[in-house]
């Protein structure tokens, strides 16, 4: 290998490496790891030129969907609203699917910084689940910070921002103890060990006191067993204790089990007039009046107090909002799918739609994926559930979280295709 080359290599390793620390506490920095990440993979392409395969990876089709929907918001911006800075940001929002490309065919094909990177990654979030456990034990986590005045965990944070990374990571994480559980040759011990790792995982999500992350990683879980054989009974038997977890946390969380399931309930039998509900609905009509082109980058954050959008949708929401239109005018219309609608129109939408599932067909482990594989999967197949409150789609630390597990899942699927080592 040229010494340049290497060089180039190494340090894109090491900001692999360094990658999930800076999204647990350096938000700043992860957005200057993952913009170092795809600017090296360019210029690594560029060495290399066509003809040695520098480019084979824009040829994949998982990256040819991404190409599409990134070039279409880019052309949806400049027609309709390039002002604000929309543009430039559109035409900057490859970088982080570059990222996850560099992770996945250059910087992670060498198993040694494959493994590393991913036992940073589960450290990083059994932190942040003994932050969680630390505060609900002792009222505060390792800094002093007590619980959110709701009752929910706030883990390594001022604010309840934990759980969601969490609701990710503690899949890779299940499936890693998993590995090493499998290990044993007793039977029995097989099933105890799968069923405590299983039971952990589900009992921290659930004192985390977060509706949607705690949804999310069942739902994460059940994907996990469904591709794992071993893991089925183990998930049988979590599912089969979630009474006596949640009586559980009732008494001793009274507060994180009337956020998470009180709470829960009252806002999806009155969804309509739920906060979630009125901005849905909100979007939803942005929509309804720009169903082609949508309104371009970052469209509900610029657009949302037009006047012509002041009113609902009969059988959402038709109300005025107690404290006014403009309180539905907050940063994203929290859900991935409604960004796209809203950013791109129907087409924008479909591309997307399009993108995410070569993403997981790419992802996909098949019969005899790995545990490893499996998790990564799962992590991903959450992130992006259409079903879901979530944060902007391009938004750090989550969406950092989600394209450093898309790098990291994809290096597992290609990296082991190609025998684990880098090919010059």
């Amino acid at each position: 290998m040229r010494p340049f080359s290497f060089s180039l290599l190494r340090i894109a390793q090491w900001c692999a490496v360094i990658l999930p620390l800076t999204l647990t506490h350096l938000r700043g920095l992860a957005e200057a790891d993952l913009d170092i990440l795809a600017i090296l993979f360019l210029i690594h392409s560029w060495r290399q030129g066509v003809q040695a395969g520098g480019w084979d990876w824009a040829r994949a089709p998982w990256m040819i969907a991404t190409f599409a929907w990134w070039a279409w918001q880019v052309m949806c911006t400049a027609l309709i609203s390039p002002g604000h800075g929309a543009l430039g940001q559109a035409l900057a929002a490859i970088r982080f699917p570059m990222a996850a490309a560099s992770l996945g065919f250059w910087v992670l094909q060498d198993r040694l910084w494959r493994m590393r990177v991913l036992w940073v990654t589960c450290a990083c979030g059994a932190y942040i689940a003994l932050q969680m456990l630390i505060q609900a034990i002792f009222g505060r986590n390792l800094f002093g910070v007590p619980r959110f005045p709701d009752g929910t965990l706030t883990g390594p944070y001022p604010h309840p921002r934990a759980a969601a990374p969490l609701s990710r990571l503690i899949l890779p994480m299940l499936m890693v103890a998993c590995m090493f559980v499998e290990k044993a040759k007793n039977v029995s011990a097989r099933i105890i060990g799968l069923s405590g790792a299983t039971l952990l995982a589900v009992s921290i999500m659930v004192l985390a006191g977060q509706r949607m992350p705690f949804a999310l990683s069942l739902l994460g879980m059940m994907v996990c067993a469904m591709l794992y054989r071993p893991l089925r009974p183990a998930a049988f038997i979590a599912l089969a204790s979630a009474p006596a977890l949640v009586i559980l946390t009732s008494i001793i969380s009274p507060k994180s089990f009337s956020h998470l399931f009180i709470l829960a309930k009252n806002q999806l039998s009155h969804f309509g007039s739920s906060p979630y509900g009125e901005i849905f609905t909100h979007a939803l009509v942005m929509a309804q009046q720009h169903p082609i082109f949508g309104q371009g980058y970052d469209a509900y954050r610029h657009h949302c107090a037009d006047p012509s959008t002041f009113h609902g949708i009969t059988g959402l929401s038709t109300q005025i909002p107690l404290q006014g239109w403009s309180s539905l005018c907050v940063q994203h219309p929290h859900n991935h799918y409604l960004q796209a609608l809203v950013n791109g129109g129907v087409i924008g939408l479909f591309l997307f739609v399009v993108m995410i599932i070569y993403w997981l067909k790419a992802l996909w482990p098949g019969k005899n994926g790995s545990a490893i594989s499996i998790g990564l999967f799962a992590a991903v197949f959450i992130q992006e559930w259409p079903f879901a409150s979530s944060s902007d789609f391009l938004n750090l630390p989550l969406s950092g979280w989600g394209f450093l597990l898309l790098g990291l899942g994809l290096s597992f699927h290609f990296g082991v295709h190609r025998g684990g080592q880098l090919k010059e």
